[in-house]
């Protein structure tokens, strides 16, 4: 069977080039995109900044990140990532962006989800995938609730954004439930 591992309809999944790092740049200059990106305070970064760290992703061990690209002409719209991989006990965090905003909401990173978590269960032979959300951010809670991810627990007021206090969730997906769960959708 020839499985393309890093291809779905609409978009595929390849390594981050030192190129990329102009298109970072411009993603962190948007406030929708860094609000939601992560609960660590919000700062630009140069492009000579997001090209050291793209170029410093080559020797890490314990994270894959991967550019979200277009099929139709290869423009990069995000990332994705399995990062703090715990080889030891098969379990890793996952991180997305969105990047380009008239991309955000129409179900790419979905299937990028869809992407990395076939590889990370089928593939890096991880058991566990886990990941935080701030608790406003409703899209991204459906998005990986429809990829298989569960509430685990939350941080209640654990965030701090524009005055706002928010709780930080907490959610993971295991290994025999994706499993589960790929298994109904073929017998349906």
């Amino acid at each position: 069977m020839n499985v393309n591992l890093f291809r779905s309809p609409r978009i595929q999944l390849n390594a981050l080039k030192p190129d990329d790092a102009e298109a970072f740049s411009r993603w962190r200059e948007d406030g929708q995109y860094l609000r939601n990106l992560d609960t660590d305070y919000a700062i630009t970064r140069s492009a000579d900044y997001n090209r050291a760290e793209i170029e410093s992703l080559s020797t890490q061990n314990n994270t894959i990140e991967l550019g979200i690209r277009l099929l139709s002409d290869n423009r990069l719209i995000g990332f994705i990532s399995l990062n703090s991989i715990e080889w030891n006990n098969k379990s890793g965090r996952l991180a997305v962006g969105i990047g380009e905003a008239h991309y955000r909401h129409i179900g790419l990173g979905t299937e990028a989800m869809q992407l990395i978590i076939q590889y990370a269960f089928n593939e890096l032979n991880l058991n566990r995938i886990g990941l935080d959300v701030i608790g406003n951010n409703i899209s991204a809670i459906r998005c990986y609730e429809k990829s298989g991810f569960v509430i685990e627990g939350t941080i209640r007021e654990g965030v701090i954004r524009d005055g706002q206090i928010l709780d930080r969730i907490y959610m993971g997906l295991l290994r025999s439930e994706w499993e589960t769960n790929q298994n109904q959708i073929k017998t349906s």
